[in-house]
C-alpha cells in the first residue's frame, strides 16, 4: 500500500512510519519532487488494516500499489530517479557511460585502461576482481589483489568503481574498495546475494539474467530495495535466442518498456549483448535513441592480449569514436553527456 502525504513535516513523517511499523509493515520513505509517499511493504493477506491511517489529518489517501513490484514502479515514485556514485550521476537528465576491461589484470593494465577511458569522457571505471566463468579452468580474476588494483586506478583518474561480487560473504569486502556493486548476469536471482547487496550504502548495478523476463528482473530489484538500499541500476545485457552470429541477442525494445514500469535508470551492455567490437558503437547508438540512461562498454589497451571477452573489447581509438557519436545523439534525447 502507498500512503500519501497530505503534508512534508518530518514529524508527520514519523508519525506515519511508526504506525506502519506497529501494524507489523516495513515502511519506506520516498520522497518526490511533488509528494511524499510512505510505501508499507509486508504480507498482503491483511494489508486492508493500512487504510485505517486516512483518518490522520495529514495523510491525503492510502492506495494499493497493483503491480508485484511495489518499491520499483512508478505507482510508488512517478518521477525518473537519479542515482548518484561519487562525481557519476546516472539517470533523469543525466547519461552515464561506464567503461574499462572485462577482468583487472595488472596495475599497468588497468591504470592504462583508466586513463583511457577517463581521456574521452567516461564517469564510472569497470573490472573485474572475481569473475563467474562458464568453464571453471578459465580466468578466475586477481580476487582480493584486483580489488585493489581497481580502486587504486580509480582514484588516480578520479572515476568511481564498479565491479561484480559473487557471493553474499564477500559483499563487505567488496563494499570496501567499490564504489559500486555488480550483480551479474548469472547471479540476479541468487536471492541471498541480493539481499546482502541491499543491506549495505554502496548503489547496485543489477544485470539481467540471460533468459529472464523483463518482469523477474524488476523483482530482482525490489529485493535489493526492500532490504533499505535505494539506488539500483537495472542493466539490460542481451538475451540467449536462438541467433548465433552474435554472443546474445540485445532486448533493445526492453529499455522502453523499463522505463514505463520503473523509475530506476536503465542502462545498455552492447559488448556482452554483441559479443563483437564492431557491434558496440551501433548499439550503443541505438541504446541512446532508445531512451537508455547509459551504457557499459568493455576497453581494453590491447584487446588480442586480454585474458577475458577480448572480442568485444574496444581499442581506444574504438572508444573514442564510440563517445563521439553518441554525443549528439544523447543531447538529442533531451540528456547530458
Amino acid at each position: 500500500m502507498i500512503i500519501v502525504m497530505g503534508s512534508r513535516e518530518q514529524r508527520d513523517v514519523d508519525n506515519v512510519v511508526s504506525k506502519v511499523e506497529q501494524l507489523g509493515y516495513k515502511a519506506h520513505v520516498i520522497l518526490g519532487v511533488e509528494r511524499t509517499v510512505v510505501a508499507a511493504v509486508g504480507d498482503e493477506r491483511d494489508k486492508q488494516r493500512l487504510t485505517a491511517l486516512e483518518s490522520l489529518p495529514y495523510v491525503e489517501q492510502v492506495v494499493p500499489i497493483l503491480k508485484p513490484f511495489k518499491l520499483a514502479g512508478r505507482e510508488v515514485k512517478s518521477e525518473s530517479s537519479v542515482v548518484e556514485c561519487g562525481s557519476a550521476k546516472i539517470g533523469g537528465k543525466h547519461f552515464g557511460v561506464v567503461a574499462g576491461p572485462c577482468s583487472v589484470e595488472s596495475r599497468e593494465q588497468i591504470n592504462e585502461t583508466a586513463a583511457i577511458c577517463k581521456q574521452y569522457g567516461a564517469h564510472m571505471l569497470r573490472g573485474g576482481a572475481y569473475k563467474p566463468r562458464t568453464s571453471p579452468y578459465s580466468f578466475q580474476g586477481l580476487e582480493e589483489e584486483g580489488l585493489k588494483l581497481l580502486k587504486e586506478a580509480g582514484q588516480a583518474n578520479g572515476l568511481p568503481v564498479v565491479t561484480e561480487v559473487i557471493t553474499p560473504d564477500n559483499v563487505p569486502l567488496v563494499a570496501s574498495y567499490a564504489d559500486m556493486l555488480q550483480i551479474g548476469a548469472r547471479n540476479m536471482q541468487n536471492y541471498g546475494l541480493l539481499k546482502a547487496v541491499g543491506k549495505v550504502k554502496n548503489p547496485v548495478f543489477l544485470k539481467r539474467g540471460m533468459a529472464a523476463t523483463i518482469q523477474e528482473l524488476l523483482m530482482c530489484a525490489e529485493y535489493i530495495l526492500s532490504e533499505g538500499n535505494p539506488n539500483v541500476i537495472l542493466c539490460e545485457r542481451g538475451i540467449r535466442t536462438f541467433e548465433t552470429e552474435t554472443r546474445n541477442t540485445l532486448d533493445i525494445q526492453a529499455v522502453p518498456v523499463l522505463k514505463k514500469y520503473t523509475h530506476l535508470p536503465v542502462v545498455i551492455d552492447p559488448s556482452h549483448s554483441t559479443g563483437h567490437w564492431d557491434l558496440v558503437t551501433p548499439m550503443a547508438c541505438a541504446a541512446v535513441a532508445a531512451g537508455a540512461d547509459g551504457i557499459m562498454v568493455e576497453v581494453h589497451p590491447r584487446p588480442a592480449e586480454a585474458f577475458s571477452d577480448g572480442p568485444q573489447s574496444l581499442k581506444p581509438d574504438n572508444f573514442a569514436d564510440l563517445m563521439k557519436r553518441i554525443k549528439p545523439l544523447v543531447e538529442i534525447m533531451g540528456k547530458v553527456l
